[in-house]
């Protein structure tokens, strides 16, 4: 069953979801109107487990403005769901807009379960009568703060679910493949949330010129050919010192949690102003945190002369981001739909190249050919041997390597070595982690 939560602005609706979900996902706030696009996740209440929507307030608006947007994306969430959550403000009673929006779900004809949130204590039941006069059904007196009245809520929903139940689907065949959890990332008004509106093929974020329109990290399910992918769109990354709000403070949060959890992320770059100093913070936070990496250079119809452009925007990536050298840097355009098919390819590949496992037997015959090629410094006198190396694990390629003097090993002889297994291995654009160890004397 897939469930929507709907209801004005500021009622409590991203509380009820994190409260239904079991985790703090969607960003709370006491401003009106922070949830913009629908997020979807699997929520639980006791036996029950069914898909849950949150969706922007309603508040009503003139078409063509950026509310009259969040509601058009709240349409698509209540025509695609099967029960509807409406949440009222008990504290504030029933308002005009209450009364708009309940008329709207009356007429789709799906089953209600009406929560008078906020009404906490004694008084919820009192206060939540006033509720009835909407007509969709017997109101309960709910606190998505502090988890009051689960068990109503429970069971108004067996009974909704009741209502639309319908066969189960036969089983399709066993799917192997696990999703691969790609985080689409770059600062604001870039153009990600329409990157991946063109990649899914549907208006499913909310876009347009005004920049930080994303505030939570949304996921969404996509195939390309035979491979399934979760793509994440997140808020833009500002510089720090410009983010001084908390709600942008909770959106940043939220966009590196998305990035810390993904195995690859799309970095979408300005083709007309690329390589700014905040893209390279980001490249950079990625690049640290070991994830496969994607650059996506769009708005690429903007750009006057493309194949000098290309060419020195692949040369800049590898001079000014070298602890992922060689990255695949591929010209998109959001508008348009060109070089789709292309970046989501190039992001397969390099999730390849990010899992990729190396026998210790070519890693140690690569080993003895890249030290007699350049052999270890001479450190006060006395010669660096490194003897033996091994891959401790992949998802990103991390290795060994036990030498009689690891901390006397200069960065650039350690730079020499992963570059050499970067370029040996076929691994561009991936970050490889390099970890030194002594060997164990056996003379001691």
């Amino acid at each position: 069953m897939k469930v929507a939560i709907a209801g004005r602005a500021n009622v409590g609706k991203s509380t009820l979801f994190n409260r239904l979900v079991g985790k703090r996902l969607a960003i709370v706030d006491d401003t009106p109107g922070v949830t913009r696009d629908r997020r979807e996740a699997e929520a639980r209440l006791q036996d029950l487990t069914f898909t849950l929507v949150d969706t922007a307030g309603f508040e009503g608006a003139d078409p063509g403005t950026l509310e009259d947007r969040m509601w058009q994306q709240m349409n698509r969430a209540m025509d695609e769901a099967d029960v509807y959550l409406f949440v009222v403000d008990a504290r504030a009673g029933v308002t005009p807009l209450d009364e708009q929006l309940a008329n709207d779900v009356r007429r789709r004809g799906k089953p209600v379960v009406l929560i008078a949130n906020k009404a906490e204590g004694r008084a919820g039941d009192m206060m939540s009568l006033e509720a009835y006069s909407l007509g969709l059904g017997d109101p309960i007196a709910f606190s998505a703060e502090h988890g009051e009245g689960m068990s109503d809520l429970r069971h108004a929903l067996v009974d909704a679910f009741a209502e639309v139940a319908t066969p189960l689907p036969e089983a399709e065949e066993d799917d192997h493949d696990r999703p691969i959890s790609v985080a689409i990332l770059g600062r604001p008004n870039v153009g990600k949330s329409t990157l991946l509106n063109k990649i899914i093929g549907e208006d499913r974020m909310l876009t347009g010129p005004e920049a930080g329109l994303t505030r939570d990290s949304i996921t969404v399910e996509f195939s390309h050919g035979d491979r399934h992918f979760r793509l994440v769109d997140t808020a833009g990354l500002r510089r720090r010192a410009r983010v001084v709000e908390a709600l942008e403070r909770a959106s940043t949060g939220d966009t590196i949690r998305a990035m810390k959890y993904a195995e690859a992320a799309i970095v979408v770059l300005d083709a007309t102003m690329p390589f700014e100093k905040q893209d390279l913070t980001i490249l950079d936070l990625v690049a640290r945190e070991g994830r496969a990496l994607v650059i996506a250079f769009n708005k690429w119809d903007l750009v006057p002369t493309p194949d000098e452009s290309i060419r020195a925007a692949r040369e800049a990536a590898s001079r000014l981001i070298p602890q992922a050298a060689g990255i695949r840097v591929v010209p998109v355009s959001a508008l348009s739909g060109r070089g789709i098919d292309r970046l989501m390819d190039t992001v397969t590949e390099a999730v390849d190249r990010w899992s990729t496992r190396i026998s210790t037997g070519r890693l140690n015959r690569w080993l003895e050919m890249a030290t007699q090629r350049h052999a270890p410094p001479a450190v006060s006198g006395r010669r660096i041997k490194i003897r033996y190396m091994t891959q401790a694990k992949s998802r990103p390629p991390t290795f060994i390597a036990f030498c009689s003097r690891p901390d006397a090993l200069p960065d650039a002889y350690k730079r020499y070595l992963i570059n050499s297994l970067r370029e040996q291995f076929e691994m561009p654009g991936v970050p490889i982690r390099l970890l030194l160890r002594k060997g164990d004397n056996p003379y001691a």
